[in-house]
């Protein structure tokens, strides 16, 4: 059709119209309604709900920005050392670094809570709260009041609420010796709680909802925090109670943070909490109250849950902990009686009444989560109640309990030594043997067990005992597969192509057992060394390269119970041997234990062997360390100051250190003054040869125009020392400087005018 034929069709505004009066409609009735109340009435506006992820709102992103710079500088402060050498020595290393964080708190203010749930920004606040002072945590912790029920919740800033909470135990034991920081003149007005306070008041603010958060993936770990900040002496000390702190996935996620901990050079780790520091009264009570909240609104069958929960069995070992300690758990109606399912109470009412096994305990022992519940009331029941949970439960039934992997906490077992190797569940057998450590008795029947789980029963055959062990195999199974000779280059590579054979590899089982033996008294650990004492050399260098079996090494070399003379006798084996064994990333490290350990006359015995093998070691990539380390060039050239030497290093019991060239230096003038020189710039190969008279001259005068920093004795001031220089050598020098260059022949040649 053609255009000037088509016609455009009309527009259709019925759908308009028609919704243009129900529109009218609905606002009439408000429009009514808002007229006939009075005018100074105004209808409430809808506020929208915040999001989950943001329940204070959001970072601005110029913000962010700032922080994410915050975060690179902290993280390269926290990895640099402390001090630096190339710094003046009149600067204050912290001051620049207190300076920034000023800057960077003051951006913080009154954006705490917005930037602890956020993502990114509540790590750089965890990294912050290490180098806050005892001032800024209290300022930290107060501008989060009245709303930490929803930041333990939250996702991020749990973990920042975690982080204070471990942090702020030190500021509280400082305010329980009575030591208190300067606060500031500023113009806000009000009182700034001290921390102890601060803490009680967060107990208050949790309490009426701690039944509640008990369960919650991420409040359960910020509790278990609190209670330990609240009773450090009942379960801190234990190494439990901090590796159950934070699961496996928030572990792993913050070792890629980085190193956390304060940018100033007396900076101290959190990690741990000591469990000496000292605490108010009030914090034991706030710990009773959370422990009595729980007992008083969960029933028998609640606080049993929470044993076979993931999230809430940690902290519920925890509170038992702290129940047991505070001395509520020998009371009928306690936790520890709720979760032993009445023994309590029965050892108060019918001490005589024989007990019928329950099967919720039966199955805490094979649970994969409440079996470690189980093992912390066997530790800290009451002794009456022990001795009924021993008679009903496992009494005459160690045998099938030890086999199982989940049983590794029992310390008693009767027999099935084979059996309970064959399986690798080696956890009994090692507890064992560090408990008879522990309390010096039963040595000898833990060896005899020891040798008749691997099948050693001749004494011949107990030479055989670290290569059986190492591999978790009895004699005749070890004979029959054989001993790996290889060494940690060639597992990674092989490992690689997967041809590692699993059966013939040091396993860490075995030698955490070989371990355990060694620091026995000294007529039971020589079980170890003997079969040690019996290895050919090459397997003994294949043992000290291996990344497992070598700290079989380390701890023999760290045992107290070890005689000296076995530790000197192993490495005089090696002599000879030493090139080999350092030819490798493991066995360089063990070839420095050794030398480290070894006496003066030992350590020249050890070098004069390696003098021929001077080249080798150079050319290895991991001997080359250790061949630094003995100094062989000095020991052919000056024996008499390279044995003064290794006296003097052995004797401070420090790193060797390798000795100064010889050379001539001027005479200082002021004896009070003592100069700070920065180390040398000379290559390798001038310091590396002594130094002739024309050295010595120009050492003498050219060095005495270098300007040095000297602090006098008293430290009240600092001057510059200038030397002057020699008048003769100026004329000298001047002359050199004025006469003509030989470049200038170079040139073009000028034509003759």
């Amino acid at each position: 059709m053609p255009n000037e034929n088509r016609k455009r069709g009309k527009k259709h505004k019925k759908t308009q119209e028609h919704n243009q009066p129900s529109r009218d409609t609905n606002e009439a009735p408000q429009n009514a309604e808002h007229h006939n109340r009075p005018s100074w009435i105004v209808p409430a506006q809808e506020l929208e709900e915040p999001h989950p992820e943001a329940p204070f709102g959001y970072v601005d992103p110029d913000i962010k920005a700032y922080f994410r710079t915050v975060d690179d500088q902290i993280r390269t402060w926290q990895q640099e050392k402390p001090y630096e050498e190339d710094q003046a020595a009149d600067l204050d290393p912290n001051e620049a670094k207190r300076i920034f964080l000023v800057a960077a708190l003051s951006e913080m203010s009154e954006k705490e809570k917005q930037l602890a749930t956020d993502p990114d920004c509540s790590v750089v606040l965890e990294r912050m709260a290490h180098s806050m002072d005892d001032f800024v945590r209290r300022v930290f912790l107060d501008s989060l009041s009245g709303s930490y029920e929803a930041l333990i919740k939250h996702r991020f800033a749990s973990h920042v609420c975690q982080t204070l909470f471990t942090v702020a135990a030190d500021s509280v034991s400082r305010e329980t010796k009575g030591i208190y920081p300067s606060i500031p003149d500023s113009k806000d007005k009000g009182e700034l709680r001290t921390l102890t306070r601060l803490i009680l008041d967060i107990c208050e603010e949790l309490a009426p909802v701690f039944t509640s958060l008990v369960m919650d993936p991420f409040a359960s770990h910020v509790l278990r925090a609190l209670l330990l900040l609240l009773s450090p002496a009942s379960s801190a000390a234990s190494h439990k109670a901090q590796s159950n702190m934070r699961s496996k996935k928030s572990s792993a996620w913050k070792a890629r943070q980085g190193t956390m901990k304060s940018v100033f050079a007396d900076n101290k780790s959190y990690d741990h909490i000591d469990s000496t520091r000292s605490v108010p009264n009030e914090f034991r009570e706030a710990a009773t109250r959370f422990v009595r909240v729980l007992k008083s609104e969960l029933s028998d069958n609640e606080v049993r849950a929470l044993a076979a929960n993931k999230v809430a069995s940690p902290l519920l070992q925890l509170i038992l902990e702290v129940e047991a300690d505070h001395g509520e758990s020998s009371l009928p109606g306690s936790l520890m009686d709720h979760v032993l399912v009445g023994i309590i109470t029965l050892c108060h009412r019918k001490p005589d009444e024989q007990l019928e096994a329950s099967d919720y305990l039966v199955t805490l022992l094979r649970d994969p989560t409440s079996s470690h519940l189980l093992e912390t009331m066997v530790s800290r029941c009451p002794d009456p109640a022990f001795t009924i949970l021993w008679a009903t439960y496992f009494q005459g039934k160690l045998t099938r309990l030890a086999t199982h992997p989940l049983k590794g906490a029992l310390e008693e077992l009767e027999s099935s030594w084979n059996k309970i190797i064959g399986s690798a569940r080696t956890g009994v057998l090692r507890a064992m043997i560090d408990r008879a450590c522990t309390l010096r008795a039963h040595e000898k029947d833990i060896c005899q067990a020891v040798c008749n789980a691997f099948q050693l029963f001749r004494p011949k055959d107990r030479s055989h005992l670290v290569s059986c062990v190492l591999v978790l195999k009895p004699f005749q199974e070890y004979l029959a597969t054989g001993l790996t000779k290889c060494s940690s280059e060639d597992t990674q590579q092989s490992s690689k192509k997967g041809n590692v054979d699993d059966s013939k590899e040091p396993k860490i089982q075995g030698a955490l057992i070989l371990q355990s033996l060694l620091r026995l008294n000294e007529p039971h650990c020589m079980m170890v060394t003997e079969s040690i004492k019996s290895l050919s050399t090459e397997d003994l260098i294949s043992l000290s390269q291996n990344p497992i079996s070598s700290r079989v090494i380390d701890v023999l070399f760290d045992s107290e119970t070890v005689p000296f003379k076995v530790k000197r006798a192993l490495v005089m084996s090696l002599i000879g041997h030493y090139h080999t064994l350092v030819d490798d990333r493991i066995g360089s490290r063990v070839g420095d234990r050794c030398w480290a350990f070894a006496d003066p006359y030992l350590r020249e015995k050890i070098a004069r062997s390696l003098i021929t093998h001077e080249q080798f070691l150079a050319a290895s990539y991991f001997g080359k360390f250790f061949a630094r380390n003995i100094n062989l060039y000095l020991l052919q050239r000056r024996p008499d100051e390279w044995r003064e030497l290794q006296s003097q290093s052995k004797s401070s019991s420090g790193p060797t250190i390798s000795p100064p060239a010889p050379s001539t230096t001027a005479p200082i003038s002021n004896p009070d003054d003592a100069e700070v020189s920065r180390p040398s710039k000379t290559s390798k190969k001038r310091r590396g040869r002594p130094e002739d008279e024309i050295d010595a001259v120009f050492n003498t005068n050219l060095g005495a125009m270098t300007k040095r920093t000297a602090v006098s004795a008293t430290g009240s001031s600092d001057k510059l020392v200038v030397q002057k220089p020699d008048q003769g050598l100026q004329d000298i020098l001047g002359a050199i400087r004025a006469a003509p260059s030989d470049d200038g022949g170079r040139g073009k040649r000028q034509r003759k005018s």
